[in-house]
């Protein structure tokens, strides 16, 4: 049990359940939420915060795709209890663009370089990398690899989220260049239009 979290007496469903009231800082805002002990981080975050972008995948933190940030940290939401985070940030895949909806620069890595298909696992790999980033801006294709292990995708066969993460890197550091905070715009050629809605974690897995 997180120390501060408050008691509060409440029932949920058959019989008597104490519930306790925490406040999380999540995207930037402070939330409340009354639940019990045993509601997972992951479930707080979906059905108490309505924040669906954060998915539920294999339940043991095995698959990666609940992985939200935790004080800058990546964390398995799924096999985190809610109230031993009160007091904390936390950081899902909606709180990763910048308030005015500019994607960052791992979003648009991702789109540029088509590293997702169905979306599922993306939102998990989004906060992974961007952790991996902030702590280390110009990663190895070893470091890479390492730092996406324990996240799992069905559907691309890594090679475009290795390319994703190295473009990540590179408009990261065209960002610290140019003192704007923005990447520059992203050509949109033939080839097919950067999928942005899909970077953004589109497939809420509702």
């Amino acid at each position: 049990m997180a120390e501060g979290a408050r008691h509060a007496k409440g029932s949920t469903g058959v019989g008597t359940e104490t519930l306790y009231d925490i406040s999380l800082t999540v995207n930037g805002v402070v939330r409340e939420a009354r639940v019990p002990a045993r509601r997972l981080l992951s479930d707080c975050l979906r059905h108490d915060l309505g924040l669906t972008g954060t998915h539920v995948g294999c339940e043991h933190g095995v698959c990666g795709c609940c992985t939200v940030l935790l004080d800058g940290e990546p964390v398995r939401s799924c096999l985190t209890f809610a109230v031993s985070v009160d007091g904390h940030e936390i950081t899902t895949i909606e709180g990763l663009a910048a308030p005015d909806g500019t994607l960052s620069a791992v979003q648009r890595a991702f789109a540029e370089s088509h590293a997702l298909q169905c979306g599922f696992c993306t939102p998990g790999f989004l906060c992974t990398v961007t952790a991996l980033l902030n702590e280390n801006p110009a990663p190895s294709d070893e470091e890479i690899l390492e730092g996406i292990s324990g996240n799992l995708c069905r559907c691309t066969g890594y090679q475009n989220i290795i390319k994703a993460v190295r473009r990540a890197a590179e408009l990261s550091a065209e960002q610290e260049r140019d003192g704007t905070g923005e990447a520059a715009p992203a050509a949109t050629g033939a080839a097919g239009a950067p999928r942005a809605s899909g970077a953004t974690g589109g497939a809420t897995g509702e």
